[in-house]
């Protein structure tokens, strides 16, 4: 019983000297912590810059504060009494090791806020290096993570790093995504390909939507229906994909859509029909000069004209597409330094196409649709005014007029 006694009264000052510099660390963390941390922390609030708010939201203070305790550790250890030298060195190895930890996580938190500085930048919209902040930060782990097991091993960080010329291949094959991440980040930044805010088409991914994020393994696109599709940074330059940057800075939004007209209602017209005609504002000018254009081709042919067949006439089809050009070029919402054009393409078992081709002066989507929409809603009520009839397909209401039963 004296025996144990006399061995717990030997570890005494040992317990009590152990004790005192965890109590001491402890304490001085608590302090810088809670008060000089809370201080700077009120201080970047009142200022009006906004560095030191990046700094204090990604925890850089927080982070480096830390190393302060470990350095006590490191530094009181040897002044423990009865502690070996080999329990010396062991507490003072894993001290370093914490304080390079430390070290690593604030450096890459203060990459993290560097970024968030940048990216509130104007230019930061079309050249972000988040891409190449996350791989500068993964090379600070990785040489962050070679000191921490050097410092607990009390091995040279030399002697590690000379051993990661035999797992090259390894790493190679661990980091393959990241290296062609990193190949696609500096394609996608060099040839400003994509940016934050971009509207990009992907439909091998599902992707149609707004570029939210661009990060060095992945690029985010918030879909129309907001999801969210992630696709790999590499495949944007493996992979075709259409981005709308372009209609954007341009101001304007193309409409193509066409209007199918019957072709069995395509005729000549009448003296009479074209007299008509000159009442519609847009197509005075048009009748006018379409009149003398035809009067003067008439006059040239050496062959007997008097016979309606062998002149050449106005059609009805041609006046409806001269129409609508006029509408279009008269409308307040279509761009006028873009091309205008109405075109017939080749008829088919639909009927005859006649496409209306031209950039709306706005790329706000409701209000495109709002304007293309106007646009075909009078077009299409207009048509049966030039004689002509829209295609359609038989419906079971066109069958059963055919059999002479009302339709239901």
């Amino acid at each position: 019983m004296i025996e144990q006694l006399r061995a717990i009264h030997e570890l005494l000052p040992l317990a009590g000297g152990l004790v005192a510099l965890l109590a001491t660390a402890v304490v001085i963390h608590v302090i810088v912590k809670y008060i000089v941390v809370g201080i700077v922390r009120a201080f970047a609030k009142r200022t009006r810059v906004a560095w030191d708010d990046a700094l204090v939201s990604h925890n850089v203070f927080g982070r480096l504060v830390q190393v302060l305790p470990a350095l006590i550790v490191f530094v009181g250890a040897p002044l423990v009494p009865d502690l070996a030298d080999g329990g010396v060195q062991f507490i003072r190895n894993v001290a370093m090791g914490y304080m390079v930890l430390m070290v690593t996580m604030s450096l890459t938190a203060l990459l993290s806020a560097a970024n968030s500085i940048y990216e509130s930048l104007p230019v930061a919209r079309d050249r972000p290096l988040k891409g190449f902040v996350q791989l500068l930060q993964i090379v600070i782990w990785v040489f962050g993570g070679v000191l921490v097991v050097a410092a607990v091993l009390d091995r040279s960080p030399l002697l590690l790093l000379s051993g990661f010329g035999a797992m090259t291949a390894i790493l190679l094959l661990v980091f393959k995504d990241t290296i062609l991440s990193l190949v696609a980040s500096v394609q996608l930044t060099a040839q400003d390909m994509v940016r934050v805010g971009d509207w990009i088409e992907m439909p091998q991914f599902g992707a149609d939507g707004d570029v939210v994020d661009v990060q060095l393994h992945t690029v985010k696109v918030q879909n129309w229906d907001k999801t969210i599709t992630t696709i790999p940074t590499h495949r944007l330059i493996t992979d075709s994909f259409k981005n709308w940057r372009g209609m954007s800075k341009a101001g304007a939004r193309r409409i193509k859509r066409s209007i199918y007209i019957d072709v069995s209602t395509i005729r000549l017209q009448t003296d009479e029909e074209v007299q008509h005609f000159t009442r519609f504002a847009l197509l005075k000018d048009y009748v006018s000069d379409k009149k003398q254009e035809l009067a003067d081709y008439n006059a040239r042919l050496a062959t007997e004209v008097d016979e309606a067949v062998n002149r050449r006439r106005m059609t009805n089809i041609g006046t409806f597409r001269a129409y609508a050009y006029n509408y279009l070029k008269n409308h307040p919402k279509i761009h006028e330094g873009m091309t205008l054009i109405v075109r017939q393409l080749a008829p088919g078992p639909e009927g005859l196409p006649l496409e209306i081709y031209c950039f709306t002066n706005t790329t706000a989507w409701a209000e495109y649709e709002g304007i293309q929409s106007d646009i075909f809603d009078h077009l299409l009520a207009i048509v049966p005014e030039f004689g002509l009839r829209l295609y359609q397909k038989p419906a079971g209401s066109d069958f059963a007029l055919m059999n002479g039963r009302p339709a239901p």
